[in-house]
């Protein structure tokens, strides 16, 4: 069970890493900046990108460092729900598999919840 927990906080971590790092900040997905640039203007889309990226780096940090735990669960179901629920809408065709990234959403949300909520918790009723 600690092992499963263990790779899942690794495997949630890298995914907010690779987006934050080589997606948006190294650009070498320029579709997310064609997104920022959709959703908040073209003007400052390059370095609104790199925010975006930097703070998803913080993010894969956050996850990593254990610190308030389950708050960084919560703010991350509702920091992918709430891009998600705004591409969905604003730019759906730029998303990768168009609405149906909903899906692939609900299913990263899923995990975080899972992983932070379930098997966290048992590891620790099991302490």
């Amino acid at each position: 069970m600690e092992n499963a927990y263990k790779i899942l906080t690794i495997f949630i971590a890298t995914v907010w890493l690779v987006n934050g790092l080589f997606c948006k900040i190294l650009n070498l997905v320029p579709r997310h900046q064609q997104i920022v640039a959709e959703i908040l203007g073209r003007e400052y889309a390059r370095p609104l990108t790199i925010a975006i990226g930097m703070a998803e780096i913080f993010m894969a940090s956050w996850i990593l460092s254990r610190i308030t735990k389950r708050l960084c669960a919560i703010a991350q179901i509702i920091i992918v729900a709430t891009m998600n629920t705004i591409e969905f809408f604003a730019v759906p065709d730029l998303l990768l598999w168009g609405k149906a990234n909903a899906i692939f959403a609900f299913m990263f949300i899923s995990l975080i919840y899972v992983n932070e909520f379930v098997l966290g918790k048992k590891i620790i009723s099991n302490s």
